[in-house]
């Protein structure tokens, strides 16, 4: 078992990994964050009452915004050409959240889960900013990977994911 770090040279000094002999494959990832908003907040937004306008068309361009813009932000992150990146949103008013769902697709030589996750990160973020003229105590919460296929190591999916149905395939 090899127990070299791979961000660190023989020299223990951080460097990007080398990714230029590895074939280029579909690569798939979905990530989600939760943003848990007050009931009277949440019915602002679904009203489009809220002061600075349309909370969620400028949470879905921030989030691929990030996605495309990863390789800025994560210091040994490759940059990647993206074939796609979108994100979406789940509310549910009985728990007064809105659930992101975001996915980012390439076909090359690494993964795109960190795009996924940055776009649903970066979602989140938008949403507290076009929501705290109204409320300042939002809660950005469950961050996570839920899906990534192609490359070596294959299909993780999280046992509790519960993705809707189109994004379960990953070969779209």
């Amino acid at each position: 078992m090899d127990n070299a770090f791979s961000h660190l040279d023989s020299r223990g000094n951080v460097c990007m990994v080398d990714v230029g002999h590895k074939p280029a494959t579909r690569r798939v990832a979905v990530a989600e964050a939760l943003v848990r908003l007050s009931p009277s907040t949440l019915d602002l937004l679904r009203r489009a009452a809220l002061p600075k306008g349309d909370v969620l068309t400028c949470a879905k361009i921030g989030g691929i915004m990030a996605a495309k813009r990863t390789a800025e932000l994560i210091p040994m992150c490759h940059p990647l050409g993206l074939s796609f990146a979108d994100v979406r949103f789940e509310i549910d008013a009985g728990a007064s959240t809105i659930r992101i769902l975001s996915e980012a697709r390439t076909d090359g030589p690494t993964g795109v889960e960190m795009e996924a996750i940055v776009a649903a990160q970066m979602a989140a973020a938008t949403i507290y900013d076009m929501c705290k003229a109204v409320q300042r105590d939002i809660v950005i919460e469950r961050v996570r990977l839920l899906l990534k296929d192609g490359g070596k190591s294959g299909r993780f999916e999280a046992p509790d994911a519960c993705l809707p149905a189109d994004l379960r395939g990953a070969e779209a």
